[in-house]
């Protein structure tokens, strides 16, 4: 029982990380003046910020400084994947529109699952491909219209959003690498600091309000280090693939709270391929949970 609590409470915390990260759109939507390279600045600067103070909270100044000198090589590789993820995104999205960028981030659960095939000799169950290959389908048909004007700038910014789906398959396999040996929560920490670092000369001068840097400072508080400290926590209990798989989460809410909150109606294609998803993903936590339960009784 002890086996399948600790399974049910890492799925929580990989439901509630994505539903945090899909809230990014919206709230962009509501910025002043900061735009594209300043607002990446802002929201890293924040997620840093946030990381450090929950590692000295909790752990204390020695301690916390201890944990994050002890990541090691993988924990280092971690925190420039973060980085990469955090700046590909935000360029892709500068270069393109959201549809395209969150199709091109669907592909995440299929490079994991080989990653983790390849590098992990993890075995991955054939209802969780059955699951990526629907969510990934489901993925593909609430953006249908989106990809028949994919050209010139799209597909600069397609190309450099395929960064974020690489970066994060690397990440997980970075993450499960490490076990339960070495905590890799610093690790989000230093991906934060190497991307504002990277941002800031491209940022400045620096133009955004104090209404601004407030969304900005709740994006990077609660769409960015909070939610990546949940997905680490969550790792621990989950495969990669499952984590990759839950990740997508993000793309079936994103659009839903841009409806609700900047008054953008989703297309009818959006519904239909988001409940694909959410079947995916809903078919593939039962039939673990059962497997579970087979196996210990």
């Amino acid at each position: 029982m002890s086996l399948l609590n600790t399974h049910q409470r890492a799925i929580l915390l990989m439901i509630i990380a994505p539903t945090l990260w899909s809230i990014a759109g919206v709230l962009t939507r509501h910025l002043d003046a900061a735009r594209g390279f300043e607002i990446t600045f802002w929201r890293s600067s924040f997620s840093a910020i946030f990381v450090a103070g929950a590692l000295l909270a909790t752990q204390g100044w020695r301690k916390a400084a201890a944990t994050v000198t002890a990541v090691g090589r993988l924990g280092v590789l971690s925190g420039m994947m973060w980085s990469i993820m955090f700046v590909c995104f935000m360029i892709a999205l500068t270069k393109t529109t959201v549809a395209n960028t969150l199709i091109v981030m669907s592909v995440s659960p299929l490079l994991t699952a080989f990653l983790a095939w390849l590098f992990l000799k993890q075995r991955i169950a054939r209802r969780t491909w059955a699951a990526i290959i629907a969510a990934f389908i489901g993925i593909l048909w609430m953006f249908v219209r989106s990809l028949s004007a994919v050209q010139g700038q799209h597909l600069v910014g397609m190309t450099i959003a395929m960064a974020v789906p690489v970066a994060a398959a690397v990440n997980l396999i970075a993450i499960k690498r490490a076990g339960h040996g070495v905590d890799l929560i610093p690790a989000i920490l230093l991906g934060s600091v190497f991307s504002a670092a990277m941002m800031l000369p491209l940022a400045w001068p620096l133009q955004a309000s104090l209404h601004d840097i407030a969304i900005l400072a709740v994006l990077g508080f609660f769409q960015l280090g909070f939610p990546c400290m949940l997905m680490v926590r969550a790792a621990r209990s989950l495969t990669a693939p499952e984590v990759s798989l839950l990740a997508l989460l993000e793309v079936l809410l994103g659009p839903l709270w841009t409806w609700l909150g900047a008054g953008e109606v989703p297309a009818q294609e959006t519904l239909i391929g988001g409940a694909v998803v959410m079947a995916a993903l809903v078919f593939n936590e039962l039939a673990a949970m059962r497997s579970v339960i087979v196996r210990r009784t």
